[in-house]
């Protein structure tokens, strides 16, 4: 279970992360540049700790998915970006995936 903990704060701290890079304008602002630094460092720290129990590539596309997810909301909570249906679709589908491996893979040894 704290293997599945580790994973949701990488992909958090990976998205913190993310939208601090695009505040740290190319890394010219201080701050942001260090938010960027940490929450990647941490992001990876604990996605390595994952590895340990869940396999990678499962791993891997939970976190890629889930930050794709996420990473859009902020985009257009955050800097007011906006999708097209195209973009809802493929993103509702990378959720749905996601889900499918969650619910039905014997891979995540539930």
């Amino acid at each position: 279970m704290k293997n599945w903990i580790f994973l949701c704060v990488a992909i958090v701290s990976e998205v913190i992360a993310t939208s601090a890079l695009k505040q740290s304008d190319g890394f010219t602002k201080l701050a942001p540049s260090i938010v960027v630094v940490v929450g990647y460092g941490i992001a990876f720290y604990l996605l390595a700790l994952t590895l340990r129990t869940i396999p990678m590539g499962v791993s891997y596309a939970i976190w890629s998915g889930l930050g794709v997810a996420l990473i859009t909301l902020v985009g257009w909570l955050q800097y007011d970006q906006k999708l097209d249906a195209a973009a809802i679709i493929g993103i509702a589908m990378i959720i749905s995936g996601v889900i499918v491996m969650n619910v039905f893979s014997k891979t995540l040894g539930h």
